[in-house]
């Protein structure tokens, strides 16, 4: 299902105007573009993704700013376009799946035929070219595990405690 420009470009500009997450996840799943777009999303990001119907994003899934996920590439027009290659070359395109309860930091970039999650992280400005084990927390270029999900929703409950008691 291929959107045309225009569409594209309403979507980016309500993407913009809005500074509620859970707003424009709301707005993405009810134009139903996506393969699959769950329950009690959160979207920040501004970038409308190309071939939104190769993404599927299941419940809880919290999506940063400028976030970019790449559905396929144009190497086939460059190969298309090579006179000293034969042959006629294709699209390479790939799903993307978000799992469950999964964070996708700032500036991330999520490539063809990953699959994220379960309970994942994705630290801000990693580039995530397999998949995403249950469970892990993976940053970097190219992304790798640095962490657990579990051990950093202990760390973040340690520093919200401490906040609390600090406020008190």
């Amino acid at each position: 299902m291929n959107i045309s420009w225009k569409k594209k470009q309403w979507i980016a500009f309500r993407l913009s105007i809005s500074g509620n997450g859970r707003k424009k996840a709301q707005y993405l799943k009810s134009l139903n573009l996506f393969k699959e777009f769950g329950e009690n999303n959160f979207w920040y990001s501004r970038v409308v993704p190309t071939d939104m119907e190769l993404i599927s994003v299941h419940n809880n899934v919290k999506v940063a700013t400028d976030v970019y996920f790449c559905t396929h590439d144009v190497l086939q027009d460059l190969f298309n376009d090579d006179p000293n290659l034969g042959g006629e070359y294709t699209r390479y395109s790939g799903e993307i799946v978000l799992y469950d309860n999964v964070f996708i930091g700032a500036k991330s970039t999520i490539m063809y035929g990953v699959k994220i999650g379960p309970n994942a992280i994705v630290a801000a400005n990693s580039v995530v070219t397999k998949d995403v084990p249950e469970g892990a927390v993976v940053g970097g270029n190219p992304a790798k595990v640095i962490g657990t999900y579990n051990d950093v929703a202990e760390k973040r409950l340690q520093y919200s405690k401490s906040k609390c008691a600090s406020e008190e």
